[in-house]
């Protein structure tokens, strides 16, 4: 079994990656995986955390969420807009603006609602308030205390992503999803629970970068909708317990301090200020006078667009890092 994305030559021009994070994918895939047991290593950590912090939830609100997120089989596509931005105020906004018609339809995707969930499908006013409720409650319990980490992954995936737009194009950018995805021209391809054909026709495809997706991608059910496909990244070890800050050791902290160094490994990939400094664990201000240090030193040359500016490493930047590499593979 499994998806089959198909492309047209338009659809290969209207390929995008997703900004950040979006709150309501992460809202609904980690729900999923918090009534899981799979992935212990890469989640169990996180799961602990948030079940103690969910212990505040009113029950109402967390019945409402395990029902709308089960641990296996489909969840409504009304509580992921494909039309809205990744910030949670819109994101809820979108899902809570459902007209009645669409929640019926969606809803239609769980095991027959017990009647306490049957208001939503009607589109009551109170269910629905208290679905926002939910979803803001649940977000702050479980997600809050980590958005800076899911943030700064998918940071780092997004560089990736577009090194390997601008070195292959979008046939490198597709490629450079194996091995969750396979690409093979025109088709996108990938395991999946159900046999399954999506046609893009023209309309393009939206990937969205997802840290509580697991292992297979997650699409939409219905095929009018505009496309998107979510993707697993990959976390390291600890993820969701400990500081995101990467630093190094050998040479180059002690040439350039060790967070210095860490910014420095950072830009390798390209970045902004803002995902400097949720990569490195510091405020703007401070991965700003980071950024000096290293611009003065001919290390790294900033590019302003627009009212952002994107960080990449010199020639001299690039052989610092890549001598320091060979130092410490020298030494081992």
């Amino acid at each position: 079994m499994g998806l089959r994305v198909h492309f047209t030559a338009d659809d290969l021009s209207r390929v995008r990656v997703a900004r950040g994070p979006d709150a309501m994918w992460e809202i609904v895939l980690s729900a999923s995986q918090l009534a899981r047991t799979e992935g212990r290593a890469v989640f169990g950590p996180w799961r602990a955390q948030t079940r103690t912090r969910l212990r505040g939830l009113p029950g109402p609100q967390s019945r409402l969420i395990r029902y709308l997120a089960p641990p296996v089989g489909d969840f409504p596509d009304f509580l992921t807009p494909p039309q809205t931005a990744p910030d949670l105020a819109s994101g809820i906004e979108a899902t809570l603006s459902t007209p009645r018609r669409r929640l019926r339809q969606d809803l239609a995707v769980l095991p027959g609602p017990p009647g306490w969930a049957r208001p939503l499908a009607d589109g009551d006013r109170n269910t629905l308030a208290e679905l926002g409720e939910a979803l803001r409650n649940y977000h702050r319990a479980a997600l809050a205390p980590i958005w800076t980490r899911l943030q700064s992954l998918i940071d780092a995936d997004r560089a990736v992503r577009a090194r390997a737009l601008l070195d292959h194009g979008t046939d490198g950018l597709l490629r450079s999803l194996r091995p969750t995805l396979r690409w093979s021209p025109p088709v996108l391809e990938a395991d999946y629970p159900v046999d399954r054909d999506l046609h893009l026709a023209g309309r393009g495809l939206l990937l969205v970068p997802s840290v509580f997706c697991h292992r297979t991608p997650v699409t939409l059910i219905d095929p009018e909708l505009p496309p998107v496909l979510v993707y697993p990244i990959a976390q390291p070890p600890g993820w969701g317990t400990r500081s995101a800050d990467r630093v190094p050791d050998g040479t180059l902290s002690r040439l350039l301090g060790s967070t210095r160094a860490a910014a420095l490994r950072v830009i390798e990939d390209g970045c902004t200020t803002g995902e400097l400094a949720r990569r490195i664990g510091v405020t703007p201000p401070t991965a700003s006078q980071h950024t000096t240090a290293l611009r003065e030193a001919d290390l790294i040359v900033s590019t302003r667009h627009h009212n952002r500016v994107l960080h990449t490493l010199t020639p001299l930047g690039t052989a610092l890092l890549t001598s320091n590499a060979a130092s410490k593979r020298a030494a081992r």
